[in-house]
């Protein structure tokens, strides 16, 4: 069943929501207008299926409205239903207009304005050349349900919307309001169990049907049911063919996942307006019989996976993609695959693209898919990198390791740096930064066999950044040091102390033009003596109150 349009022009606020309340949930795009101006603009645009036309607005009536849908070529054949606490009075004056083709007395029920709204819309055609009579109805008028939760989007998006249900195990409906667009999003214990929508243009339903996966394309057709399908007896029906097996329950519930992420996709592209969940509200028969149990972040990713590359955020070297600093949220992940799972876990530090291929292995198209999910999801952030250069520092001493730290502060060039005193820290953010280069601050014995232990224990992670040593004049102009032996490694490029920021930077800037040091192999057992003559020099290299002096 197409969607049916359905445009309210009616100065109440309590008439718009009682009609949008009770018409939306059966499966019509409903749209809502204030005034006489904005009704007849938004005609011109919708071109709706019918018209529900209130008799008395501001600064004119509805019959001056119906006057100008007649005397419009592309409206005049639009069906008007007017509504009007003056009865007869009211029905007298409407009689010779053609477009008119019934009229809704208020106050009025739920049922009784759904029957009047199908029946006209399904009789138009006969009677639009001539006048209904009209008929006899209730008179009482159904109150509408406050919803438990609502609000705007100018200071929450919809994910924390969603993590916030989530978090609480909550069961109802969030209803998502975007611009010609609603969403009906169906949760239970906070997870998403399925998605409907109701005010898709027809072109966004074909789009959404041509994307449909090769396994699913039988059925395009049930698709374009479901997707605003909600109350109607299509609908029931297609649940009974479900039940008796005429469908595959299992493919069926692949389409309605599919469902979901397009839609839900669809909407974070437009500005989102409003929300309001109802915990009371109930299910329709397909979400309760197939429910999803999915989280956003897992749609957000289907829907990335289905979109046109060219769609895709830019794809260019200087992005760099980080996890979002989110507080008190578990960041529900059911339905995201372990595959996808792994990206996460590398994003706490910004990683570009190559980065992020180069230690996963992943196919770039699939790569981007995932991030562009991620990002739209809310979970990651995009910044743009314009640095040359990534290293970090090594350094035991705590004062020289401060001067360092606000000389850095202080140089924001293009070069990004990061100061570490521990060999733990040193370990976990080669792994997650992958530097350019690290710089070794030798002052002693043991400072060396702690940079040891943390390269052999990460030499991978490692990999072929530049290795830079820090040391006193004597050690650097002592040709016979065993670097290998006491680091692990042999430097690329040997650097005296005292050192300040500016010595680094300045390395980093012909860090291209330093040749990588061959690997060495392992000393043998006898020559501990060439290493233990190194020690007295760094023994009395440097003290605290040294450091003050020869690192300002």
């Amino acid at each position: 069943m197409a969607e049916k349009k359905v445009l309210v022009i009616d100065d109440s606020a309590t008439i718009r929501k009682l009609v949008d309340s009770h018409l939306s949930p059966a499966g019509y795009a409903v749209t809502l207008a204030p005034t006489a101006e904005d009704g007849l603009q938004l005609a011109e645009e919708i071109r709706p299926d019918l018209i529900l036309l209130d008799h008395q607005l501001p600064g004119t009536t509805g019959f001056e409205v119906c006057r100008q849908l007649a005397a419009s070529s592309t409206l005049q054949s639009i069906p008007v239903v007017v509504s009007s606490t003056l009865r007869k009075k009211a029905y007298v004056e409407y009689a010779d207009l053609d477009n008119v083709v019934d009229m809704l007395p208020k106050p009025y029920t739920e049922d009784l304005l759904r029957t009047t709204v199908e029946n006209a819309i399904e009789t138009a055609a006969m009677i639009v050349e001539s006048q209904s009579k009209g008929s006899a109805v209730p008179e009482t008028i159904g109150e509408t349900v406050e919803p438990d939760l609502a609000g705007r989007f100018d200071v929450f998006c919809l994910r924390e919307v969603i993590d916030f249900l989530n978090n609480g195990h909550k069961q109802g409906v969030l209803e998502v309001e975007a611009e010609r667009l609603r969403l009906w999003i169906y949760l239970d214990r906070g997870r998403v169990q399925g998605i409907s929508a109701t005010g898709l243009a027809t072109e966004e339903t074909q789009l959404i049907v041509k994307r449909l996966p090769e396994s699913l394309q039988s059925l395009a057709e049930v698709l374009r049911l479901t997707i605003a399908g909600r109350g109607t007896a299509e609908f029931e029906g297609f649940v009974q063919l479900m039940d008796k097996r005429v469908l595959d329950p299992r493919l069926t519930a692949k389409l309605l996942r599919f469902q979901a992420a397009m839609l839900i996709g669809l909407a974070m592209e437009r500005k989102l307006k409003g929300y309001q969940f109802r915990a009371t509200a109930k299910f329709p028969s397909l979400q309760r019989d197939l429910p999803l149990e999915v989280s956003l972040m897992s749609l957000m990713v289907e829907h990335a996976m289905h979109r046109d590359l060219s769609e895709l955020p830019d794809d260019e070297p200087s992005l760099r993609y980080v996890r979002r600093a989110i507080r008190g949220q578990n960041l529900d992940r059911a339905g995201l695959s372990a595959k996808h799972m792994k990206i996460m876990n590398l994003l706490g530090e910004p990683r570009s693209i190559d980065e992020l291929q180069k230690r996963l292995g992943w196919e770039r198209e699939e790569l981007r898919r995932v991030l562009s999910g991620f990002t739209s999801a809310d979970i990651l952030e995009i910044q743009r990198d314009e640095s040359e250069g990534k290293f970090i520092a090594y350094e035991t001493n705590t004062v020289a390791a401060a001067q360092l730290r606000n000389g850095l502060k202080q140089n924001a060039g293009k070069f990004v740096g990061k100061v570490v005193r521990d060999a733990l820290t040193l370990q976990l953010l080669v792994k997650r930064m992958g530097p350019d280069a690290v710089f070794f601050a030798v002052d002693t014995p043991q400072s060396c066999e702690a940079i040891r232990e943390a390269y052999l224990s990460a030499k991978e992670a490692f990999g072929d950044c530049r290795k830079l040593v820090l040391a006193p004049a004597k050690v650097v102009e002592d040709a016979n040091v065993p670097w290998h032996k006491l680091l692990g490694f042999v430097p690329d490029r040997l650097l005296q102390s005292p050192y300040g920021c500016d010595t680094l930077i300045e390395t980093m800037q012909v860090l291209d033009e330093i040749p990588v040091a061959p690997e060495a192999t392992e000393p043998a057992e006898d020559d501990d003596e060439n290493g233990a003559g190194v020690a007295p020099v760094l023994d009395d290299s440097i003290t605290d109150q040294a450091a003050t002096e020869t690192h300002s």
